[in-house]
């Protein structure tokens, strides 16, 4: 009994027989491996990756033998076919033999040989399909060889563009000419910048993916900018960003910032949802973009300088105890994997690691990823807060991605609410504690459910019990975020509550210095008089916050306020 499939070289129909495990492709001649047809589900499942990845998805390819090894893992085509996706291996045509032969879109730091796929499949495979298997890994190697020799010639680049150069027919896209606005402001600035029109254009007839790899591996920033949702998810647009987001997976020091424009930030890819967007048709875009990509560049080299004088002695003193504590975690002991955390703090109370093994134990996650399936945000978690100041950027900006990606669905709540038809006012109506649900979530830091209250229509100047507003209750915790979200929906800068105290007032008296200061750039009155006659720059004295107290005086609040007998000037000197 003979079965028709697809050759996984150019596509064309194979007449195979029952039980075979190598074929002979009529339409181009190549001798191919076949995976086991047991039944017409796998058939197609087959079909459709192969069809995925003769189309350079191979992303979406991988997912598909990824659920073929699950039920069943002892297929060698399975695990060969993971590492052709791995590797993005493409068939094309020879122009002088009409051979298909095999192009590598993928390069890997690695032969194919040391592959850990490769190696089941050689384990499972026949005597037929293994020399086959050696043959194709051999020439996959030898084409490696010369991307890589010619990738270390390369100077290093410090920021990788990447975006849709064509539409579907052949025209400039939009997203083109601001990769080229992009690239020569960054260029301006002194930094080297890959993007493909300027990088490429003298390689014109030379395969390009070399210097794809060479830019993907040095760049320490990727802008991966769009102007729709399927030009983010465009074959090779994905190809390059999901490469360099699993060398930051795999512990690369590199940030990948996604920046869109004429479209929601809710349409971006999935695998974005844990970073940080930005909005490129937002005044200021472009010197945001160069201030963030700077910061990043010079904290990456400083802690490079540091790292090196101590990270040997560090990573081999540590690395044991994180392990046991990881392995702990995978496991489901989170008491013991807290417990070995602890230790390693104990000697290194800056271990970034350390820190995030203890926030994975507290929250009962196994994996990084299911922080981004928790029900409640966790920025205000101590263990949270350390990895954001000890961590490096790879880390700070994957962490930080899954609590955006909570606060976002936490707020979804509220958003719910609306679209069910409950009436917007009664968002506004006061609870027992006399606060407003956008007040409660301001005085909680809840980002993510203060901007869907604001989304839905919530009064951002309603007064709760003594005349607080939600500003007030925000300023008071030291949410500078959500200080700023509250003052851009139309916020009173300067309401006072019943005690005649604004919001800088209560920012003052807890020293937070950032409130502070944004609310003073959003036109805070610095000397406005509160509660008894006193100022923000009187109430910060009085309870010693000196860094607080600097910030005011050097913006100009007056020192010379007078409360009783006492001033400003004197209760500061006094500290």
């Amino acid at each position: 009994m003979s079965v028709i499939f697809k050759c996984k070289m150019c596509g064309g129909d194979l007449d195979i027989k029952e039980g075979s495990t190598i074929a002979e492709c009529l339409y181009c001649g190549r001798k191919q491996t076949l995976p086991k047809l047991d039944d017409d589900k796998r058939r197609n499942l087959y079909d459709r990756a192969n069809h995925f990845r003769q189309n350079g998805d191979f992303d979406k390819a991988m997912t598909i033998y990824e659920q073929i090894l699950s039920e069943d893992n002892t297929d060698a085509e399975a695990y060969w076919s993971l590492v052709l996706c791995r590797y993005g291996i493409e068939y094309v045509e020879d122009p002088l033999t009409h051979q298909r032969v095999p192009t590598v879109n993928r390069t890997q730091p690695v032969p194919v040989t040391s592959d850990e796929d490769y190696k089941q499949a050689l384990h499972y495979a026949d005597d037929y399909q293994t020399s086959i298997y050696e043959e194709e890994a051999k020439a996959i190697d030898e084409i490696q060889k010369g991307i890589l020799e010619i990738s270390r010639r390369e100077k290093p680049f410090d920021v990788f563009i990447c975006y849709k150069e064509s539409d579907n027919n052949g025209q400039r896209t939009p997203d083109s000419v601001l990769a080229v606005d992009l690239y020569d402001q960054l260029t301006k600035e002194g930094f080297k910048v890959f993007c493909s029109r300027i990088t490429l254009e003298d390689k014109l007839g030379e395969k390009y993916e070399p210097y794809i790899f060479a830019a993907l591996n040095s760049a320490p920033v990727m802008v991966a900018l769009g102007t729709k949702p399927e030009y983010f998810n465009a074959v090779w647009v994905r190809n390059e960003w999901s490469r360099y987001l699993t060398l930051i997976k795999n512990g690369a020091r590199k940030t990948l910032i996604p920046a869109y424009r004429d479209m929601s930030p809710y349409d971006l890819p999935d695998e974005f949802a844990h970073l940080q967007a930005q909005d490129m048709s937002k005044l200021g875009f472009m010197q945001d973009l160069i201030r963030g990509v700077k910061k990043i560049l010079e904290d990456k080299n400083s802690k490079t300088q540091t790292q090196q004088s101590t990270s040997t002695n560090t990573n081999s003193e540590f690395a044991p105890l994180l392990e046991r504590a990881f392995m702990f975690i995978e496991d489901g002991d989170f008491a013991k994997a807290d417990e070995y955390c602890e230790k390693v703090l104990d000697k290194d109370p800056k271990n970034s690691r350390a820190y995030l093994g203890k926030l994975m134990a507290e929250k009962r996650v196994k994996n990084r990823e299911d922080f981004a399936k928790l029900k409640e945000p966790f920025g205000n978690n101590s263990n949270y807060q350390k990895i954001m100041r000890y961590g490096d950027e790879a880390l700070v900006s994957e962490i930080k991605g899954y609590n955006d990606k909570v606060e976002q669905e936490y707020g979804e709540a509220a958003r719910r609410l609306a679209r069910e038809g409950i009436n917007i006012n009664d968002l506004n109506a006061l609870n027992e504690y006399g606060s407003t649900a956008l007040m409660a979530a301001s005085l909680y830091g809840d980002i993510g459910t203060v901007k869907a209250l604001i989304k839905v229509g919530a009064n951002v100047r309603a007064r709760g019990k003594y005349g607080y507003t939600a500003l007030h209750e925000a300023a008071g915790e030291g949410h500078t975020e959500i200080v700023t979200t509250l003052i851009d929906a139309g916020a009173n800068v300067n309401a006072e509550n019943e005690f005649h105290n604004t919001a800088l007032h209560e920012a003052a008296e807890e020293g937070h210095t950032e409130t502070v200061k944004a609310l003073i750039n959003a036109g805070a009155d610095i000397n406005a008089k509160g509660s008894s006659g006193s100022t923000a720059l009187f109430q910060a004295a009085a309870k010693h916050h000196a860094e607080t107290v600097n910030a005011l005086i050097e913006a100009g609040a007056d020192i010379n306020v007078t409360v009783g007998d006492y001033t400003a000037q004197g209760v500061a000197k006094s500290n």
